[in-house]
């Protein structure tokens, strides 16, 4: 006869049991390295291509007015679109350079003051600007000199004015790195609370289907099994999302695509605080969806209600991250298991206070020990029980 295991050592030795079964098979390695190569290839291409940026000077021919090349290149270089301005014999000449790909445009000042530009195609709209510009101010200095005015002591007196700029509301130049990161975490977390907590209802659909559970409960009660099995994959999940979450924050700091080290590192260990909490709502709820049915394939009819709160979940983060100090998400995060994605999300925006930070956690953990207590007397009730499937109601309302 068995000999009883008692207390933690039984749900210590169930959690070991279920970690090193997910952990050594070959799927899961295999898996995971694809997406932790994804992830890291993925944010190394973006930092390439985004940081691709054509900071190289347009070439220009001029024809006529020499002096119009330096107005050209200071014109060029205010507006930050720099010009490298080289001359050209004659209007045919610079028109041969544009064709042949030499220079990009050609100016040619006529000698009345007109200015025409010469390009294969339709100039750059910057470009553009640069040389009507420079044009402009160029006509402007010769007009003054022919009035005996220093053009000069112009820009010294107009460069004394100054226009000083007020912005009420300015604009977060983290808001668009914060947004990234708000996305980030809500899809890692639908992906990772749905994916574990099925595993846990998988797990102990298999394991009665197959009688192993009849085996199990003859040395660990109902709740050690229980709680063994949900310890032990969430330890899976959380190892893989630490995972995820420091190739990714890496990759992203190291390549330049995220410049907010602090703001990173704090999301990422909110998101693995909040992951926590969230397995731990939907996991014994999953292990009692679990404990209904005795086939794998029944599994989806007592699972489906906890899909549906998920994808609320899901939708309604998406819904927010434009907006995540609005009225939707900051009453949202209040309201487990809301709480697991939308906090996370107010917080990669830096929109969520240190009180509501603690006063969510504190009632996550409220709602989770109570409803754990109902999911654990729904699984102690329905483990043994073989054949047709348990509803929630006969499940919950049986003595």
């Amino acid at each position: 006869m068995s000999t009883p295991v008692s207390g933690m050592r039984a749900v210590s030795l169930i959690a070991r049991r279920e970690f090193r079964t997910q952990v050594v098979k070959k799927s899961f390695v295999v898996s995971n390295v694809i997406v932790l190569l994804a992830i890291v290839g993925g944010i190394v291409a973006l930092s390439i291509f985004s940081g691709d940026d054509d900071t190289s000077s347009s070439r220009l021919g001029l024809v006529g007015q020499p002096a119009l090349g330096q107005t050209l290149t200071a014109t060029g270089d205010a507006l930050g679109v720099p010009v490298e301005v080289s001359d050209s014999a004659d209007a045919a000449a610079a028109r041969d350079r544009v064709a042949a790909g030499d220079i990009d445009a050609a100016v040619v000042a006529a000698p009345g003051g007109a200015v025409t530009i010469v390009s294969q195609d339709t100039p750059d709209s910057g470009l553009t600007m640069v040389i009507d510009s420079a044009v402009r101010q160029y006509a402007q200095d010769q007009a003054l000199v022919a009035e005996g005015v220093d053009p000069a002591a112009v820009a010294a007196a107009v460069a004394g004015v100054t226009v000083n700029t007020e912005v009420l509301d300015p604009p977060d130049p983290e808001q668009g790195q914060r947004i990234a990161l708000s996305i980030a975490v809500v899809i890692v977390l639908y992906m990772q609370i749905l994916g574990f907590g099925m595993y846990v209802a998988m797990g102990v659909v298999e394991e009665k289907s197959s009688r192993v559970v009849e085996l199990l409960l003859s040395t660990v009660r109902p709740l050690q099994l229980l709680w063994g099995k949900v310890l032990g994959i969430g330890l899976v999940g959380l190892l893989q999302l630490v995972m995820y979450g420091v190739a990714g924050v890496g990759a992203a700091l190291a390549t330049g695509v995220l410049t907010i080290t602090g703001t990173a590192v704090g999301v990422l260990l909110s998101t693995i605080g909040w992951f926590v909490l969230g397995f731990a709502f939907f996991a014994v709820l999953y292990a009692a969806a679990g404990s209904m049915v005795s086939r794998q394939e029944d599994i989806n009819s007592t699972s489906m209600p906890l899909m549906f709160v998920i994808l609320a979940m899901f939708f309604s983060a998406f819904a927010a991250v434009d907006n995540p100090d609005g009225t939707l998400s900051t009453v949202l995060s209040w309201i487990p298991p809301f709480s697991a994605i939308m906090m996370p999300l107010r917080i990669a925006a830096g929109v969520a206070s240190p009180l509501q930070i603690v006063g969510t956690i504190v009632l996550m953990l409220v709602v989770t020990a109570a409803l754990s207590w109902v999911a654990a007397r729904i699984y102690q009730r329905s483990i043994l029980r073989i054949g047709k499937v348990v509803s929630w109601r006969e499940a919950v309302g049986s003595r």
